[in-house]
């Protein structure tokens, strides 16, 4: 079987590199002092390409450290998971996570919080956490106070340096985990939310005042969920055991345990479409409680990745990348028809959802400037994707000017394929799209990738640096400044 996300950019590269010395091309902006960071998959062992799912390969980080106009390093360190770290013939390390669930990898998106830095992964996998140059300490708790796993997609608080994060895991039965970890690292609230089933739940909103939940038709399948690695005297009981205990209590982690026991690439994700699960938003104070959740139908789609929210009168405004439905057919990846920008108004006055489409292209990897999350905002970011898949990039990215009604493409040229970008101020009371705009770019000619810089207010080039090898298509990135 052909699997598009085995092959070009998308398959695996081989080495871990540590390159100090980076050819650069234009210039690197004085402002920019800290290091770029992308997460994404890249399996360590073969794998079936007939089961093999693009969520599920082994992490591994890239960075690119920037400082006084130079590039000082780019390194690429695959995520030291117990069976990883076994294959790279290394000692693995002693840590563990309290399920089982850490030999996928954290392998979706890339922090950093209090002086750490953390790779992040979600439905119940451990996220681990990394040294400044990229070595893996090992799996993250927050120091013992959120034990289990988190999220891909924690949102800071501007004004406190808060994450908050809304957590899944098909082990918790019908409730996801809404949690606020404090800018020391620590835990400092923890509420489970209840839901429809077993979703899951990707991404969530976060406004000055709410708490957005997307509780939409893509939950835990029993089918997809048991690997090869389960005997076959064990898979009929296993799957009676979680059918009945999916969406009403919380299944016992030896038996998650079980199901995952082995390596992250061999394992399928354990989610597919349910045309009979209703889609809904829930909306909640911020300080609330189950209790306090407001919940409003929408029409059946799947969000992986809203833009921004923010409060507005007696409602709440959503930018969201809407895919039409989302594994139903393929199991592989993201391809089951174009992802559209479209905005959602939630009327908590007379209950009810406003939907309309803002751009039909097909696009993905929303970016805004990190400072107006939950705030009203001007501009936001994209990738373009080939005729509105969600295999293969374009050669350009999509600002959209939400004041204007209007949208500036940018093409890198034919055989270029950009990641996602994200944004950078050129001081802390910069503009909103005073800055740069960066991320990697991989060259079909070349074989190779280069972190470009853009100027965020025209789009033009202001500088790239040539790495060495080819980064993968992943997943997310950040500007981590330095402390």
């Amino acid at each position: 079987m052909d699997n598009a996300f085995l092959r070009d950019n998308f398959a695996p590269v081989d080495t871990e590199h540590t390159i100090t010395d980076l050819a650069v091309t234009g210039e690197i902006p004085e402002f920019l002092d800290g290091r770029y960071l992308r997460n994404g998959p890249n399996p360590l062992s073969e794998v079936d390409p007939a089961a093999y799912h693009w969520f599920m390969g082994n992490g591994m980080v890239h960075g690119v450290r920037l400082r006084d106009g130079r590039a000082e390093w780019y390194r690429n360190r695959w995520i030291r998971t117990p069976d990883v770290a076994r294959a790279l013939g290394e000692r693995p390390h002693g840590r563990t996570h309290r399920a089982g669930l850490d030999q996928i990898g954290a392998n979706t998106n890339v922090i950093a919080h209090a002086g750490t830095t953390l790779a992040l992964v979600e439905g119940g996998a451990a996220s681990y956490e990394l040294t400044d140059e990229l070595d893996t300490v090992g799996p993250c708790d927050f120091d013992g106070t959120l034990p289990g796993g988190y999220t891909a997609h924690p949102k800071r608080d501007p004004a406190t340096g808060e994450l908050h994060a809304v957590s899944y895991f098909f082990g918790r039965g019908n409730r996801v985990r809404y949690s606020v970890i404090g800018a020391d690292g620590r835990a400092r609230r923890s509420v489970d939310i209840k839901v429809n089933g077993s979703p899951m739940m990707h991404d969530f909103s976060l406004t000055e005042k709410h708490v957005v939940f997307y509780d939409l038709p893509v939950t835990f399948d029993v089918d997809q969920a048991l690997p090869a690695t389960v005997p076959r005297n064990l898979r009929a009981p296993v799957k009676l055991v979680l059918s009945a205990l999916i969406g009403r209590v919380r299944v016992p982690d030896p038996v998650t345990a079980r199901m995952t026991r082995g390596g992250g690439s061999d394992l399928r994700l354990p989610y597919a479409w349910d045309p009979k699960y209703p889609a809904r938003i829930g909306v909640m104070p911020r300080s609330g409680t189950s209790a306090d959740v407001r919940w409003f139908e929408i029409e059946p789609c799947y969000v992986f990745h809203p833009l921004n929210a923010y409060d507005e009168g007696d409602g709440v405004v959503l930018d969201v990348v809407r895919h039409p439905k989302m594994f139903a057919t393929d199991f592989t990846g993201p391809n089951e028809g174009g992802p559209s920008l479209h905005r959602w108004t939630v009327d908590l006055g007379v209950g009810r959802v406003r939907e309309e489409r803002l751009d039909d292209r097909g696009q993905e990897f929303p970016r805004v400037d990190e400072r107006l999350v939950g705030k009203r905002h001007r501009y936001g970011y994209a990738v373009a994707l080939v005729d509105g898949s969600g295999a293969e990039s374009a050669d350009a990215i999509i600002k959209h000017d939400f004041v204007r009604g209007t949208a500036q493409t940018r093409s890198f040229g034919a055989g270029r394929q950009p990641g996602e970008f994200v944004f950078a101020p050129s001081h802390p009371d910069a503009a909103e799209d005073e800055g740069v705009l960066m991320g990697f770019v991989y060259d079909a000619a070349t074989q190779r990738s280069d972190l470009t810089l853009l100027d965020a207010a025209t789009l033009e080039t202001v500088g790239a640096v040539h790495l060495p090898d080819r980064v993968p298509s992943g997943f997310h990135g950040n500007w981590a400044p330095t402390r």
